[in-house]
């Protein structure tokens, strides 16, 4: 581990605890600037068919990728599924837009999404 990563670490769980000592007020709201997507191959699925749509599911999803919908993409480690860092702030927008992909409408893939915003305790700075 880095000391830069450390320190930013430390300040990040400083400001989290010293937030919490103070009077407990709720925490402003933070926008949602990104969705994590997280997508797993359906339970029983037939793998079959899952490789079939396949080189089609990866086209479109390129597609998306160039028109600046993903911003970043992985693979889940030990387990079939992807993971996308989405340029969509509204979890119906992210759901409609991946539910359109062709393993989406083959209801082979299901996606988890976690809107994500500003780290929240990086507020504390400006107090």
């Amino acid at each position: 581990m880095t000391t830069a990563y450390r320190t930013a670490a430390a300040l990040i769980l400083g400001l989290a605890v010293c937030g919490s000592a103070r009077a407990q007020s709720a925490p402003p709201p933070v926008p949602t600037t990104k969705i994590l997507a997280i997508g797993t191959v359906d339970p029983g699925a037939d793998i079959a068919k899952v490789r079939e749509i396949l080189p089609t599911e990866v086209r479109e999803t390129v597609g998306l990728y160039l028109d600046g919908k993903i911003d970043q993409w992985y693979s889940l480690q030990g387990r079939t599924g992807v993971v996308f860092m989405l340029n969509v702030t509204d979890t119906a927008a992210a759901h409609a837009m991946l539910e359109k992909l062709p393993l989406g409408q083959a209801h082979l893939m299901t996606f988890e999404l976690i809107p994500l915003g500003p780290l929240n305790p990086l507020r504390r700075l400006s107090d």
